[in-house]
C-alpha cells in the first residue's frame, strides 16, 4: 500500500473511533487518497459520506450536521483556492462554537514559493478563527508513523469538542500528500492496515473526555431582574421563573418576555446567558450603568459589549427569590407586547388579505411547528421576524447561523441540519425560513447529486419580498434617502431588488416549488413530507410596508 493511501486511511480510521460519523468532501486530485478512504468507510457503512461540488457550500453542510448532531464533522477538499472557500463557514464555527474539522490536503511544503501550481501558503490560512492549526509531515515508506498520525487525529477531534478548554470550534488539519495519491492496483479498498491498525475494540489512540468548566457565581434574584439568553446559550433551572427575554435559538424560556417589553421596565439587573446577536433594547439594557450586569458562559469568552458585565460565571447560585409585584408587572407587560403585535398584524390584513410582511409569515411558520421538529431560520429579518411576532411551541429545536449571523450557506446549514434530525428522529420534520436574498445567496447549496443522502422531510419557506428588507429598518430606510437628492439611492444599493424567478431556480435544480398565499401556509406545512424529501415553498412579501409596520406596533405599546 502507498503511503499517502496508507495514511489516509489511518486518519479516516481514527476519525471514526473517535465518534466521527459523519464526512463531506469536495472532488479534488489532491484529497484523492481521503476521498478513496472515506468512500470506502461510507461503503462499509462506518460513517455517512455526503460529496458536494462547491467548497463554500459544503462547509455549511458540514456546520448544519455538526450543529444539529453537536458532533465535529470533517470537511475535505483540494488544495489551493478550495481551502479559502471554507473561511466564511470556519468563521462562523468559531463564534458560534461549532466543532468543524477543515481537513485541507496539501503540497508537500517543500513546493511552497516554487511556482508548483494549485500551490499556496494555505497551512494557518484561518489565523485566530480556529481553536488549533495541526499538520502531518508527509507519508513515507517503510516509516512506522502510525502513532503519530493517530495521535493527531485525536488531538484536532479534542480541540474542536473544547475537550480540554471548554470552547469548542473549528480546526484546521492540514495534511501534505505525495504522488501516488490513488490506491496502488493491487491494494483493495477492506486491505488490513496491519502494523498501523488501531487500539483493540474500536477504541481511540488517545481518550479524551470533554471537561467541564464549573463556576458558581452568588446573585441576589430579589432584586428585579431580567435574563437575557442568547444564542449558546444553556438551561438554568435556578433562572426558571425570572422573566427571560430568549432569543429563538435560546432554550425555551419558563417565564418568556418579549424583547420589546423591556422598553417599559426598569431592572436594577440583568444576567446573560449565552450571547446576545438581535435586539437593540437588549443591547440598551446591558449598556445602562445603572443596571448591575452578570454573565452566564461555559467558555472562556463572555459577551460584554459596553464593558459593564460586573461578574462572570458558569451559573447562579441563587440568593432570595423575585418579588411577587415585579413577576406580575413582567407579565403584564409581556401580554401588552404580544396583544400589540397580534392587532397591528391582524389589522393590516383586515386592510389588505394579500399584505403579508416577514412578520406575517415567521408567525404561520413557528405556529405550525410540533414538538419534536427542528426549525432552522434565516439571518437578517426572518430571525426577527420570529423573535417579535413567532411563538415556538415547547419541544421545538429552533437553530441559525448567530455566530457572525451571516446569509452565507443557509441552504446547506439546513440541508445538513435535517440530515442530522433524520438520524437520531426519523419521524421528525424540519422547516427553514429564510428571505430571498439568502435562499438566492446559497443557492448551489441546492445541488445535491443522485447518489448523495437526501433529507426526508425539509420545507424550505421562502419569504421573497424581492431584496434586503432589513435595511427598511435601520438609518438607511429613511424615506428621505429615497427621495430629493438622494433619489434611488435606497432602492438601488439597500434595496437590491433582482427578480429572480425562484420557481426556475428550484426547477434547475430539480427541487419541487411552490408560490402560496400567506393564508394556505399554515395547511402546507402541515402535510406529510414532500415527495423527493425537500420542496421549497415561496411566500410573497411586502418590504415597503416593513418601517410602518414595525413604528405602528410601537406606537401601540406608548
Amino acid at each position: 500500500m502507498n503511503p499517502s493511501t496508507l495514511q489516509a486511511r489511518v486518519i479516516v480510521d481514527e476519525m471514526i473511533r473517535g465518534g466521527v460519523t459523519e464526512a463531506v468532501l469536495c472532488p479534488g486530485s489532491r484529497n484523492a487518497p481521503l476521498a478513496f478512504a472515506l468512500h470506502a468507510a461510507d461503503t462499509a457503512g462506518r460513517l455517512r459520506l455526503h460529496v458536494r461540488i462547491d467548497e463554500r457550500s459544503a462547509g455549511y453542510l458540514a456546520l448544519g450536521l455538526a450543529v444539529a448532531s453537536r458532533q465535529p464533522v470533517p470537511i475535505v477538499m483540494t488544495s489551493g483556492t478550495a481551502v479559502a472557500n471554507m473561511s466564511p463557514a470556519v468563521f462562523e464555527a468559531n463564534y458560534a462554537r461549532v466543532p468543524l474539522v477543515v481537513v485541507s490536503a496539501n503540497r508537500p511544503y517543500e513546493l511552497l514559493g516554487s511556482g508548483a501550481n494549485q500551490t499556496v501558503e494555505q497551512f494557518g490560512i484561518f489565523g485566530t478563527q480556529v481553536r488549533a492549526t495541526i499538520s502531518l509531515g508527509l507519508a513515507e515508506q517503510d516509516l512506522d508513523t502510525n502513532s503519530q498520525w493517530r495521535s493527531a487525529v485525536g488531538r484536532v477531534l479534542a480541540a474542536a469538542r473544547g475537550a480540554r478548554t471548554g470552547n469548542a470550534g473549528p480546526v484546521q488539519f492540514d495534511i501534505p500528500l505525495r504522488e501516488p495519491l490513488v490506491p496502488d492496483a493491487s491494494a483493495g479498498p477492506d486491505d488490513d492496515l496491519g502494523s498501523f491498525a488501531g487500539r483493540p475494540d474500536g477504541l481511540p489512540w488517545t481518550q479524551a473526555p470533554v471537561g467541564k468548566l464549573d463556576v458558581p457565581i452568588p446573585i441576589d434574584l430579589s432584586l428585579d431582574t431580567v435574563v437575557v439568553s442568547g444564542h449558546g446559550a444553556g438551561i438554568h433551572p435556578a433562572l426558571a421563573g425570572i422573566p427571560t427575554v430568549a432569543e429563538p435559538t435560546a432554550p425555551q424560556a419558563h417565564t418568556p418576555l418579549h424583547p420589546l417589553a423591556l422598553g417599559s421596565l426598569r431592572p436594577k439587573q440583568a444576567i446573560i446567558c449565552g450571547r446576545p446577536t438581535l435586539h437593540r433594547g437588549v443591547s440598551q439594557l446591558l449598556a445602562d450603568p445603572e443596571v448591575r450586569v452578570y454573565a452566564l458562559t461555559t467558555g472562556p469568552r463572555w459577551p460584554d459589549v459596553s464593558g459593564n458585565v460586573y461578574a462572570t460565571g458558569t451559573r447562579v447560585e441563587p440568593i432570595g427569590e423575585a418579588r411577587e409585584e415585579w413577576l406580575k408587572e413582567c407579565a403584564a407587560a409581556q401580554q401588552r407586547v404580544l396583544g400589540a403585535v397580534d392587532a397591528e398584524l391582524d389589522s393590516l390584513l383586515l386592510d389588505d388579505p394579500d399584505a403579508a410582511t416577514g412578520l406575517h409569515v415567521a408567525r404561520v411558520v413557528s405556529a405550525a411547528m410540533r414538538p419534536g421538529d427542528q426549525l432552522v431560520v434565516g439571518a437578517s429579518n426572518p430571525i426577527r421576524d420570529v423573535a417579535l411576532a413567532g411563538r415556538v411551541t415547547e419541544g421545538v429545536r429552533v437553530l441559525s447561523n448567530r455566530g457572525v449571523a451571516g446569509i452565507d450557506g443557509t441552504n446547506s446549514t439546513v440541508i445538513g441540519a435535517a440530515l442530522a434530525l433524520d438520524r437520531s428522529d426519523p419521524g421528525a420534520h424540519t422547516i427553514a425560513l429564510m428571505g430571498d436574498l439568502t435562499f438566492i445567496h446559497d443557492v448551489t447549496g441546492l445541488v445535491v447529486g443522485p447518489g448523495e443522502p437526501r433529507p426526508s422531510s425539509l420545507r424550505i419557506v421562502v419569504a421573497n419580498d424581492d431584496g434586503g428588507g432589513i435595511f427598511g429598518l435601520l438609518e438607511q430606510g429613511d424615506p428621505r434617502f429615497n427621495s430629493g437628492p438622494y433619489a434611488g439611492a435606497y432602492e438601488r444599493i439597500f434595496g437590491t431588488p433582482h427578480r429572480a424567478d425562484l420557481a426556475s431556480l428550484c426547477a434547475g435544480f430539480h427541487i419541487p416549488h411552490r408560490r402560496v398565499a400567506l393564508g394556505e401556509l399554515s395547511s402546507v406545512l402541515g402535510e406529510p413530507a414532500p415527495a423527493g424529501g425537500v420542496e421549497v415553498v415561496e411566500v410573497t412579501t411586502d418590504r415597503a410596508a416593513l418601517r410602518d409596520v414595525h413604528a405602528a406596533i410601537a406606537a401601540r405599546l406608548e
